[in-house]
């Protein structure tokens, strides 16, 4: 339980709501920013101005997956309100307040840094990794049958990537009866191709390798499928990229050569937002359990 804890919740998507619903059945005492357009009402949790919450009593802020834009602005779906987390207001809580986020960037980092309060980025864990990529994964599948004229099953895919994203994608892909091959550049996961019976290849092949694919599904956060790459694809591919932004595709020139390529970042939140927010519940229960326990016990 976490009775006697004081969070605050700051913007969001509908992920957000089962967070918040899962904190107030734990007990806790939510402060919820950026929420004033929502209708539906969580005991225990109230709504604020960001001026008007009492930070000095704060133990936790959690953020959006995004955490925050290069400027601090926090997203907020269900306000109009503009939300910035400055340094000011960190500086303002205890010095045990814990701020969580899906990501970081380098404002985030900077004024969690200056103000020494610890930041952790829950897509930094492979649990949250792993069970995330169970959405990404049907939400890659529907955005493919969406944008295409043909079966999955028979279809050629190129899989760019054996991350943990990566390797969901490929074999469910397999599963369906795409014929998948995945590129890497570790000796360690073209092993893992090969054991999962798929066809592995070296990701310096990548603009040969892509000749006949029907499919390419980047989750590579660096530029990969570049306009030498994309020049060599037969012009009805689709490519998914499901990198973080601004993902690893050359966008420009795939429009330019009137190839489909989309960008989709985030895609738990999109197609399975109760899902995917019920998996980071979870996780930040379990963290904030832990971290109240510490506190409460006596020092030695």
């Amino acid at each position: 339980m976490l009775t006697g804890m004081q969070i605050t919740v700051i913007g969001g998507d509908a992920r957000q709501l089962e967070i918040i619903r899962k904190l107030t059945e734990l007990d806790a005492k939510i402060s919820l920013i950026g929420f004033e357009q929502l209708d539906h009402a969580f005991t225990g949790a109230v709504k604020e101005k960001i001026d008007e919450v009492d930070f000095s009593v704060m133990d936790a802020i959690i953020l959006p997956v995004p955490g925050t834009n290069g400027e601090g602005k926090v997203e907020t779906i269900f306000s109009n309100e503009n939300v910035l987390l400055t340094e000011e207001i960190l500086k303002k809580t205890p010095t045990h307040c814990t701020v969580y986020s899906g990501i970081s960037n380098p404002y985030l980092d900077g004024v969690t840094t200056k103000t020494n309060r610890r930041l952790v980025q829950l897509f930094e864990r492979d649990d949250v990794a792993i069970y995330n990529s169970i959405p990404t994964v049907e939400g890659t599948m529907m955005m493919a049958i969406q944008h295409t004229d043909f079966t999955i099953h028979g279809s050629k895919v190129a899989v760019l990537g054996l991350g943990r994203v990566g390797m969901s994608v490929a074999r469910a892909f397999a599963h369906l009866g795409a014929k998948v091959k995945v590129g890497a550049r570790k000796s360690e996961h073209i092993a893992r191709i090969t054991e999962m019976g798929l066809t592995p290849f070296h990701l310096n092949d990548l603009p040969k390798e892509v000749s006949d694919v029907d499919i390419c599904i980047n989750t590579i956060p660096y530029p990969i499928v570049t306009a030498n790459v994309i020049s060599k694809m037969p012009s009805q591919t689709l490519i998914i990229d499901l990198a973080s932004r601004p993902g690893g595709t050359d966008f420009r020139y795939a429009e330019k050569r009137g190839i489909k390529a989309l960008l989709a970042p985030g895609l738990p939140g999109i197609v399975a937002p109760k899902t995917a927010g019920q998996i980071l519940a979870g996780v930040l229960a379990q963290l904030l359990e832990e971290d109240f326990l510490k506190r409460k016990e006596p020092k030695k």
